[in-house]
């Protein structure tokens, strides 16, 4: 599994250069970044080489941060592999809450983070049917 935060922001100019000042002035380094945005509000999830420090920096700056679990699942760059994970997801009964991806990570694979309703059981799942899938300390290097 792999720590994330989600970042509650306004859905204003600037808001995510918030954010990402905070993580520069304090040299965390930001692996993944997706926003998810409703007309006021925007939830930014971030995948940090610091997720504590980050999210201490961040609460402290104003910001309402939460941190979470998800599954990071190194796939091939080929046509129809996302879709072939997503099915075995689907097969064991287990629903996608969101999804994002890490594509560049110093010659490796890229990695699809997924949040699912069953976390545990999904990543003994994948693991099961061949998909190779990282933990924090992969994401970082």
């Amino acid at each position: 599994m792999i720590r994330q935060l989600s970042i509650f922001i306004q859905n204003e100019i600037g808001s995510v250069a918030g954010v990402t000042a905070i993580l520069k002035e304090n040299n965390i380094n930001l692996r993944a970044i997706a926003s998810f945005d409703t007309p006021q509000f925007a939830i930014l999830r971030i995948v940090v080489d610091q997720p504590e420090k980050a999210k201490t920096l961040l609460i402290n700056s104003g910001f309402a941060v939460t941190m979470s679990e998800a599954i990071a699942i190194e796939l091939e760059d080929k046509p129809g592999v996302l879709h072939d994970l997503l099915q075995v997801i689907a097969d064991a009964g287990f629903g996608v809450n969101y999804i994002y991806s890490i594509v560049f990570r110093d010659g490796k694979v890229p990695l699809i983070i997924i949040n699912t309703d069953n976390l545990q059981a999904t990543k003994d799942i994948l693991k099961e049917k061949g998909y190779s899938v990282a933990e924090q300390e992969d994401i970082i290097l």
